[in-house]
């Protein structure tokens, strides 16, 4: 970035009002290079908050690269846990001596921010690849340890309106919804569509893998990502630079994310920005972008029978596939711009009162809604 985008960034920052000039950002997952998706969109944000002109400090595990996520390579390493935690704390104490404010990335982050001697902020993503240990399941599970964690935050910002309205539930307060931002390309370049469904993302049981290979038996599949299930797709290409990702975005017919639990995952919104036609699945924030018949199809979770039937309704009609993709790029533009995030993000750190964001929340039509006869609910939405 030049020395005036820079100086411009600064000059925004003083206007705010917000007081805060250095963060440090704690997080357990950060990617290692450009093919790394883990934590990379904390990374965006983080190039998007220096360009404000914050300056930010990122401390984050230095974990070797073994196909998995932090949890799952603690879990094989319980052993690893006390002195992991406290090489984190004394990194983030040293990073935060000087520092306005920690923003800590997931729930177990909250417990070093607390002892950071700094103010700070909490972001929780709802993903479910900590299992047992994700947010959602911890605030079933233990909404005293829940509440215990984040008390002292400023503000904890939640990626999705349920998992917004989870922390309230169980008594967490300063709660705002904040969603993953996303770059919307500047024009629509969707012109040399191939018949290919497209996954991107982790290779794990959360993911509705097994079930996205039964559903797609006889079509071509093109997987871009790894993890513990690349046994069930042998052709997987592993995680691809992003330049290549927004090539496969550009032609697939079709884009699944077929979840069983779920925050909200960046590919959605990266699917979305370029406008393809999206078949996901109702669970953690989905259903809050992916309105059914309007800017995708959603799907019951677990039902590959439901899965197959509307990638294979998309794949057939284009027409409605440029409907939905159309709606679903203008949708994620709304909400989930870069530029909106960061200002909210900005007045989260803050000490005014909360930065809600709109949202609505579909259902979910019914199994045989798309099973029996896909077309005939295609356009219908169904809220509360």
């Amino acid at each position: 970035m030049g020395d005036v985008a820079r100086a411009r960034g600064r000059s925004r920052l003083a206007h705010s009002g917000i007081g805060v000039r250095k963060i440090v950002v704690l997080t357990s997952s950060y990617p290692r290079d450009e093919q790394d998706f883990s934590g990379r969109f904390v990374a965006d944000a983080v190039s998007r908050l220096r360009a404000r002109g914050l300056h930010v400090e990122v401390v984050h595990p230095r974990r070797p690269a073994d196909g998995g996520g932090l949890v799952h390579w603690l879990c094989r390493r319980p052993w690893r846990v006390v002195p992991l935690g406290l090489s984190l704390l004394v990194r983030l104490r040293r990073a935060a001596r000087d520092a306005d404010l920690v923003h800590a990335h997931w729930l177990a982050s909250a417990f070093l921010a607390r002892l950071s001697d700094r103010p700070f902020v909490v972001t929780l993503h709802g993903t479910g690849s900590a299992g047992a240990l994700s947010d959602l399941a911890l605030a079933g599970r233990a909404p005293w340890l829940v509440r215990f964690l984040l008390r002292p935050a400023r503000r904890v910002i939640c990626v999705s309106g349920p998992l917004a309205a989870a922390m309230r539930e169980i008594g967490v307060e300063r709660v705002c919804w904040i969603p993953n931002g996303v770059v919307v390309p500047k024009s629509y370049r969707r012109k040399n569509v191939e018949p290919f469904v497209l996954y991107a993302g982790r290779l794990s049981p959360e993911k509705g893998i097994a079930e996205l290979v039964e559903a797609t038996h006889g079509m071509r599949l093109v997987v871009a990502g790894d993890g513990p299930l690349r046994g069930l797709v042998p052709g997987a290409t592993g995680f691809l630079p992003h330049v290549e990702l927004e090539q496969l975005y550009e032609r697939a017919g079709v884009v699944a994310l077929p979840s069983l639990r779920e925050g909200l995952p960046v590919t959605l919104l990266e699917a979305m920005a370029h406008g393809c036609p999206i078949v996901a699945t109702p669970v953690g924030g989905i259903p809050e972008l992916v309105e059914h018949g309007r800017t995708g199809l959603l799907v019951p979770p677990g039902d590959p029978e439901a899965l197959r039937a509307a990638i294979e309704l998309l794949l057939s009609d284009a027409g409605l596939s440029r409907r939905l993709g159309r709606a679903a790029r203008s949708r994620v533009q709304r909400l989930c711009s870069w530029e909106r995030v960061i200002e909210a993000t900005l007045e989260a750190y803050g000490e005014g009162d909360d930065v809600p964001f709109p949202g609505h929340h579909p259902v979910l039509l019914p199994p045989a809604a798309i099973t029996a006869s896909p077309s005939a609910h295609v356009g219908r939405l169904v809220e509360t």
